[in-house]
């Protein structure tokens, strides 16, 4: 069998989401008057980062939506009520300084040349259409992928196997057929694995300690991976 098609994670997989996310909000809090709040701006970030895994997870499991997840983050994070006008705003003005801070991973754009005409390309992330569209427009790979879905419209997200089978459908291909490739071990490989496809763990801080995945440290090794068109052999070939 040969992969026909990449479908690409993108936040920490081709965007370096981690680094915006914390540039973005050292710049927020110092505006909002909010650095002293926390004692250090350190543990501000690092509290805004557990509130997100936190109601990211709610978000995850249906129990809000895109926008309720939002706002909540920023009442648990300023520490008082707000409705939910003022919570959007307060969003809005935090997405301005971290949409500055946005850059592809270096390793990207050479990634998706080599793989151009060899693969057909799609996005499946767990966040919103609107959000991911802009955000691969503004850094100038939309068109290199022939359809993006989001876990905020499909109303399921990853490492639910329906996830990955719906972008296999929007592709006209069998899982089989695709290779899925993202920064979280279980919710991107895992989750391609049981659901038929080919899970690719990119593990850019070089983790380890998962064997029975298929692994690289960057864009790079991916390319020669995928030339070998044997589903990779051994798993954690290239770790």
């Amino acid at each position: 069998m040969t992969l026909k098609a990449i479908v690409w994670d993108i936040d920490d997989t081709i965007f370096d989401y981690a680094t915006a996310d914390t540039a973005g909000m050292r710049a927020h809090l110092t505006v909002e008057g909010l650095t002293d709040t926390f004692g250090t701006v350190e543990r501000a970030l690092a509290h805004w980062k557990t509130l997100t895994r936190e109601h990211w997870a709610r978000f995850e499991a249906g129990e809000t939506d895109w926008e309720g997840q939002r706002r909540d983050r920023v009442r648990a994070f300023v520490g008082r009520a707000l409705d939910d006008v003022s919570a959007d705003a307060w969003f809005t003005r935090y997405l301005g300084h971290y949409e500055a801070a946005w850059s592809l991973f270096p390793d990207a754009v050479p990634a998706l040349d080599t793989l151009a005409a060899g693969y057909r390309h799609a996005v499946l992330s767990n966040s919103s259409l609107h959000n991911q569209d802009r955000k691969l427009r503004v850094l100038g790979v939309r068109d290199r992928f022939e359809t993006l879905l989001c876990a905020a419209e499909l109303g399921v997200a990853k490492p639910e196997a329906a996830a990955f089978h719906a972008v296999c459908e929007e592709l006209g291909l069998a899982p089989h057929d695709v290779a899925y490739v993202g920064d979280q071990p279980d919710t991107d490989a895992r989750g391609a694995v049981e659901a038929g496809l080919t899970g690719i763990w990119l593990d850019r801080a070089g983790t380890g300690g998962r064997p029975e995945l298929v692994r690289i440290t960057g864009l790079e090794q991916l390319p020669p991976l995928l030339a070998r068109d044997t589903r990779f052999g051994a798993p954690d070939s290239f770790g």
